[in-house]
């Protein structure tokens, strides 16, 4: 009985939980009209009455939803890729190589969760506007409108930093000192040892680093004008500048959430056995 009744309960949560994502997937095979006529009956959740695909045909009219969609992908693979290397490293030399300043260096990288992005954007934006990156024909190329400057600020992430940190702690240090006898650096160790005990570690930041850039809005907002860079959380704001027809905002917010979804259940384990092994140990 009290099996039964905690599934029950898990099973209300996710229904309570799911509702706006089903909402938001219904609604966007409506007409607005038969959307305002659902709320207040169980007709708001269910594919019924006028039916059809029309809201999607119309955000690839209103905004070039494809170009969006691949900045997005590109700036989101490569923040994943770069970040898991940059911050596995950063993590593995923080628990594994005994240094002096060690612990005061994992202090400031945990300090700096601590600031939301809100409070840096502006200078950040400032010294991006600063940096060059090329010299052309005597022309600086900067950082501004870019992809760069969606990437590269967002590389390094002191929570998964973190993560790895409480990982590979965890690691026995006996695997270290057999791999030093046969001659592995610790790079080699890292590579050949480390890593491959990592996978649901990996599978976590992988996650929570992919979920973050997608979801960018002010920073690409702020320093990419080109329409041919901006990511797909910009292209949100084109359905309300005019007549807001909420069939295809419903519409747009599918396509740019089932990705993240269907991301999600795929590593779902590997980020629940992370959770569990890495965050309450250490």
């Amino acid at each position: 009985m009290r099996r039964a009744l905690t599934y029950l309960l898990l099973l209300l949560f996710a229904v309570v939980f799911s509702l706006p994502v089903v909402f938001m997937l219904v609604s966007s095979l409506k007409p607005d009209d038969q959307i305002f006529g659902d709320l207040g009956s169980a007709r708001a959740v269910l594919p019924v009455g006028d039916v059809s695909l029309d809201n999607y045909t119309a955000v690839f009219d209103k905004v070039p939803a494809t170009r969006f969609m691949l900045n997005s992908v590109i700036v989101t693979a490569c923040i994943v890729l770069f970040g898991l290397l940059v911050n596995s490293l950063a993590g593995f030399a923080l628990a594994r190589l005994r240094w002096r300043f060690g612990p005061l260096i994992l202090g400031m990288v945990i300090a700096t969760l601590i600031l939301p992005f809100e409070t840096i954007a502006v200078p950040l934006l400032f010294w991006a506007s600063k940096l060059p990156w090329l010299t052309a024909h005597g022309l600086e190329l900067g950082w501004l409108n870019t992809y760069r400057v969606q990437i590269v600020p967002f590389i390094a992430n002191g929570f998964s930093i973190f993560l790895f940190h409480q990982h590979f702690k965890q690691i026995p240090v006996e695997l270290d000192e057999a791999a030093r006898i046969d001659g592995c650096g610790w790079f080699t160790i890292y590579r050949r040892v480390a890593i491959p005990l990592s996978g649901p570690v990996v599978a976590t930041v992988a996650l929570l680093t992919a979920l973050p850039a997608w979801n960018q809005y002010l920073w690409p907002l702020m320093t990419v004008q080109d329409e041919d860079l901006r990511p797909v959380q910009v292209g949100v704001q084109y359905f309300f500048q005019l007549k807001i027809v909420w069939g295809e905002v419903m519409a747009y917010s599918s396509m740019i959430t089932v990705p993240v979804l269907i991301l999600f259940f795929v590593f779902q384990r590997a980020f629940m056995t992370s959770i569990a092994s890495t965050g309450l140990k250490g």
